[in-house]
């Protein structure tokens, strides 16, 4: 196994976690399975985070900080070590999207990021980077806590009806992620409509899209492939995703007629528990 202290603490977010986390143990005189006691894990685990073979989650961290009394260090680190876990092309898209105050999405096919489970985003991932699963699970609930800061964000999701058909993960994990879909009803922030396929042909068929409002910066326009994203602020680009998706909005469901329609669906195509 790899001396944490070979490794370059400026390499990466990961690598500095690491770095401070053996840093920081040894001062306090803890040897790895003292400190795994503490936090109520292995001291297997603390060794793979020290050297950068494991990614620390959110609640590691925050377990870290309470029992080294490193003020809040690892738990603000942790956000940086998951953002880098996200691929390359995505990582600009994902550090303006925290930036937002406003988004809009339309989802042709799955239900959008922010708003998906762990189980939903966990089957996903296993399909294209079954050896990184876990990170990207935890990176992906990582771009989720902007739905809960205190800068409250407003997000529109316009979902094909595809998104509640398309089985992702089984039965049990559609009805789970139906369901979460529904506890937005009551959020202020968040609405949720549902394009049916009784609509036809729409201005959404050229495929998933965002856009994003900043306060003091310009639209942007986001759309991604299997390999790259597509980031633009070009003016007339605005003005026409804009237009289309104020037309999908009007041709979509109500958000209640929507919900209606996603309970049915639960119900009817998987069940109750």
């Amino acid at each position: 196994m790899a001396n944490v202290q070979s490794l370059d603490p400026s390499a990466s977010p990961l690598d500095y976690y690491g770095w401070e986390l053996r840093r920081q143990r040894e001062a306090h005189g803890l040897r790895q399975g003292q400190l795994g006691e503490i936090i109520f894990c292995t001291g297997s685990l603390i060794g793979q985070i020290e050297t950068t073979k494991k990614v620390p989650t959110r609640d590691f961290s925050e377990r870290l900080d309470a029992a080294l009394g490193t003020d809040g260090v690892f738990s603000r680190l942790v956000g940086l070590v998951l953002r880098s876990q996200l691929p390359t092309w995505f990582q600009p898209y994902a550090e303006m999207e925290a930036r937002a105050t406003y988004i809009s999405t339309y989802q042709a096919q799955l239900v959008y990021g922010l708003l998906q489970t762990e189980e939903y985003a966990r089957a996903l991932f296993s399909l294209g980077h079954p050896d990184k699963v876990d990170e990207l699970v935890a990176a992906r609930l990582e771009r989720q806590r902007i739905l809960q800061s205190d800068r409250s964000l407003a997000l529109w999701a316009v979902l094909s009806e595809a998104a509640l058909l398309q089985e992702v993960g089984g039965r049990d994990v559609m009805r789970r992620q139906l369901a979460r879909l529904l506890d937005f009803r009551h959020n202020p922030w968040v609405q949720i409509q549902v394009l049916p396929f009784s609509v036809g042909q729409h201005t959404g068929m050229i495929g998933s899209f965002n856009l994003l409002r900043f306060e003091d910066d310009p639209d942007l326009f986001y759309v991604d492939s299997y390999d790259q994203g597509h980031m633009t602020a070009n003016p007339q680009v605005i003005k026409e995703r804009s237009v289309g998706y104020a037309r999908l909005q009007a041709a979509a469901l109500s958000p209640e007629d929507s919900a209606t329609l996603i309970a049915r669906v639960m119900e009817e195509r998987y069940g109750n528990p």
